[in-house]
């Protein structure tokens, strides 16, 4: 890792108009704070909405399910526990491809500041690497260490929000016994208005990277901790990826569960 760590630093020392490329030039842009995970970026006009018979919104950059206020109550804590997938370029793809999933509070109606907590997963060639992260919004991503991820690890993410500008982001490792935790403050008060379980193609850079072909993304033992009690996802409203008119994911709901396949 110390390796990779100078080769970044130096990609970056010395390619300061071209972008870097790979996954070496992936660890530079994300040590220089280029990852963020922005509010949703709805794609359907108010008007499409009210004759969407499948009752699912669509957006650039979010999969889900995502709670658009619940009635008389602020949103405290999100978890979910999931299994780290192995991307893929999608079909005739090549190059470096990404995906993150994660859960969350706000973002959506109140699009000024989220408390997330998520795990990145990206292929690049033959190369497969994923990294955990915590973000309060508008501030940038930032990785834990300590928690090595793995494809076919179970994940339990988890976020809490003590008061609305400070709260904590916990991953665990539920396979291998690591648990990674950070408190967290910020200048950006959060509404408590929105709890998200999320697939998202974020950004590096101010564009959106390459959506990866994640295959399916189910957090399992999903709750939104709200200042009355729990709730599971079934009442949230679904989110699906459209990007240049057309549809690259699926999302469902149970009462405990929020799936999101690849398509």
């Amino acid at each position: 890792m110390f390796a990779i760590a100078l080769l970044s630093y130096a990609l970056l020392a010395t390619s300061a108009l071209a972008r870097p490329s790979g996954l070496a030039g992936r660890l530079a842009r994300r040590a220089a704070g280029s990852h963020l995970s922005r509010p949703i970026q709805k794609v359907d006009a108010p008007e499409n909405l009210a004759t969407n018979v499948s009752h699912v919104q669509y957006s650039s950059n979010w999969a889900g399910a995502v709670y658009d206020s619940y009635p008389s109550n602020s949103f405290k804590s999100v978890t979910g526990t999931f299994v780290v997938p192995t991307p893929k370029a999608p079909s005739s793809g090549s190059g470096t491809y990404s995906a993150s999933a994660w859960v969350g509070i706000d973002g959506d109606t109140c699009s000024s500041a989220i408390l997330q907590t998520g795990v990145d997963f990206t292929i690049d060639g033959g190369s497969v690497s994923y990294d955990a992260w915590y973000e309060w919004y508008p501030d940038y991503a930032y990785d834990f260490s300590g928690i090595p991820i793995s494809a076919g690890n179970t994940i339990k993410v988890t976020v809490t929000a003590s008061s609305t500008t400070s709260g904590t982001a916990v991953i665990e490792n539920v396979s291998t016994g690591h648990t990674v935790s950070k408190s967290i403050t910020s200048s950006t008060a959060l509404c408590e208005e929105n709890a998200e379980w999320i697939v998202e193609d974020y950004e590096e850079n101010g564009s959106l990277v390459p959506l990866a072909n994640f295959g399916t993304v189910t957090f399992t033992s999903a709750s939104a901790g709200t200042s009355s009690g729990s709730v599971g996802p079934s009442g949230a409203t679904l989110m699906d990826i459209k990007q240049n008119n057309k549809v690259l994911t699926s999302a469902s709901t149970s009462s405990n569960s929020v799936t999101v396949k690849y398509v």
